[in-house]
């Protein structure tokens, strides 16, 4: 009887307090120039890293809403790839050289054009290893050295198979690794249009478009471009002593080009105080029901940065809390801590009811000097708040570097 009162009291409990329900919430940054265009998914992502530290929220990035599309073309040179590389080492294992040779020479070939369809080096690595081996075995000594300069520009870490190679070649890579062309260098721009896309090098993450991959060793680099909304892209650099460049024309999806028509007006109802037709209608079509919307403008002045952010419910249309801020550069990684401050202000702001802007009369308040200088701060020590007048401008005497 005791078990059944307390399985019911249990049930009771649990049908009148439930669990809260996540919110669907994404940042969504407006650039309204060419300089902010490179900035904008950069910011996003800080953003959202910083949206991350909320329960309760459910965060869509940009990848989530608008997908990075793969290129069915280099895909299809993917398989293929694929395919010539188990011929390829099938010839390689049975000392059958020449035709090793022809199909791993059409096997790199296919992993060319499959760059934006792969994460790192892989296969490729292990045929161009298999190349350069074959060339030594038939005396062609210099092409040797220079796939194996290709090999260690593409994977410097990889390890060959001691059963599979021949010990004088093994001998050859450990010469050629020491060499005095193994320790040129070489840069390589890239450039997308649109800017701001995500830059990999032989697989590993680099930074945003424009970028400049500096001190890179002589011989072949794989190099992919990803932005959300656009389909991806990759190609084979030759590095070498002089700079090379790189420019890369992305196609955008047709719901990024339906997104990409309404963000004048997003960027227009993001700095008043009730959203708009274009927020009501992107909550639908991207199914999020809050949003951090912001505009990101270079100023003319001292080439800084400013970044109107606003915290909107969007199924009401109520803007919640809004501040501005201006950045000067990213050099030493200080955008990050200053976005994440930012996030983190709005959200306490909006999430106490009613708009608020922080404030602090002084900037060292509840500071005591004694705190760890290497300490992350994201924020959210107790300010002072002044309550905006309705109907009047939230941003009036505000200029972006309070409450830091």
């Amino acid at each position: 009887m005791r078990s059944l009162l307390l399985a019911a009291l249990l049930s009771a409990t649990a049908l009148a307090s439930p669990p809260p329900t996540s919110r669907k919430i994404a940042a969504l940054i407006v650039p309204m120039d060419k300089e902010a265009e490179s900035h904008s998914l950069k910011v996003e992502g800080f953003a959202d890293e910083m949206l991350k530290e909320y329960q309760g929220f459910n965060v869509r990035t940009s990848e989530d809403l608008f997908g990075v599309p793969e290129d069915d073309d280099a895909g299809a040179s993917l398989k293929r790839a694929e395919t010539g590389f188990a011929e390829s080492k099938s010839a390689f294992d049975d000392r059958k050289y020449d035709d090793a040779e022809r199909k791993l020479r059409a096997t790199i070939k296919e992993y060319g054009k499959a760059v934006a369809a792969m994460q790192g080096c892989g296969h490729l690595c292990d045929a161009v290893a298999m190349y350069a081996s074959v060339l030594q075995t038939r005396g062609d000594l210099e092409e040797s050295k220079i796939a194996i300069l290709d090999l260690l520009s593409l994977g410097p870490n990889v390890e060959l198979d001691k059963k599979r190679y021949p010990q004088d070649f093994l001998a050859l890579k450990s010469q050629v690794s020491t060499s005095r062309n193994a320790q040129l260098r070489g840069n390589v721009n890239v450039k997308s249009r649109p800017s701001g896309a995500k830059v990999y090098l032989n697989g590993e993450f680099q930074g945003f478009t424009p970028i400049s991959l500096q001190t890179l060793p002589i011989g072949k680099a794989m190099v992919r471009v990803e932005r959300p909304g656009f389909r991806k892209v990759g190609t084979i650099v030759e590095v070498t002593p002089e700079d090379q460049n790189v420019t890369q024309d992305l196609v955008a999806t047709s719901a990024y080009k339906a997104y990409d028509g309404v963000l004048d007006k997003l960027a227009g109802e993001a700095v008043k105080e009730k959203g708009g037709s274009t927020m009501t209608s992107l909550a639908k079509s991207l199914s999020i029901d809050h949003a951090l919307v912001g505009v990101l403008k270079q100023l003319e002045a001292g080439g800084q940065t400013e970044l109107t952010l606003a915290y909107f419910d969007l199924k009401s249309g109520k803007r919640l809390a809004v501040k501005r801020a201006t950045f000067q550069g990213d050099e030493f990684g200080q955008l990050k801590g200053e976005v994440g401050r930012m996030v983190n202000a709005l959200i306490n702001s909006g999430e106490s009811g009613g708009e608020r802007t922080a404030k602090s009369s002084d900037p060292l308040d509840n500071r005591a000097g004694t705190e760890e200088w290497n300490a992350e701060d994201k924020g959210g020590r107790t300010t002072s708040r002044e309550k905006k007048k309705t109907g009047g401008d939230p941003l009036k005497d505000v200029n972006g570097t309070e409450d830091w």
